[in-house]
């Protein structure tokens, strides 16, 4: 299972729903790579540029199987991932670099790691999306009665607000 680089910027104007105008397009890549590292069971890395300074976003958030990583003002995404892939040595062969940056490419294939173009990657996530059963966490289950709902309140023991009917 080959865990992710992501050119995060560079990735979202791909992405079916985002846009980088967003005033929250990186928490919303960033939600969108969890859900898709959580069904692929994948590691990911993604990097963003243009963090202002002192500011708490310049700084790695680690977040399951996501780690985002917020590159200050004055360096780019492209030179902290070819710095990764030099720190990863011989394993950067394990990762893949996704990036459309030709010259972050070039570092991949330098690296001896597997490059993929931000469009196919976005592709693969929608078809990730598609196919992924709902999510049952995030959708109420409407097929559920309030009368049944009580009856489950009641057979777990728990105050509801039909107790006059004990």
């Amino acid at each position: 299972m080959m865990p992710y680089l992501v050119d995060g910027h560079n990735l979202i104007p791909k992405v079916s729903g985002l846009s980088l105008q967003a005033v929250d397009d990186e928490q919303q890549l960033i939600e969108l790579l969890l859900e898709f590292c959580r069904r692929c069971r994948k590691k990911t890395e993604v990097f963003f540029d243009n963090s202002p300074s002192g500011q708490p976003r310049s700084q790695n958030l680690e977040l399951g199987l996501v780690i985002a990583r917020f590159v200050r003002q004055g360096q780019s995404a492209d030179d902290a991932i070819r710095a990764r892939l030099a720190r990863l040595g011989k394993n950067a062969r394990n990762w893949t670099v996704v990036s459309s940056d030709l010259a972050v490419q070039a570092s991949a294939r330098a690296a001896h790691a597997h490059f993929v173009s931000s469009e196919s990657f976005a592709q693969k996530i929608e078809e990730d999306r598609i196919a992924a059963p709902p999510n049952l966490e995030k959708q109420p289950d409407a097929s559920l009665t309030s009368q049944e709902i009580d009856d489950w309140l009641d057979f777990f023991g728990a105050d509801g607000q039909n107790d006059s009917n004990s």
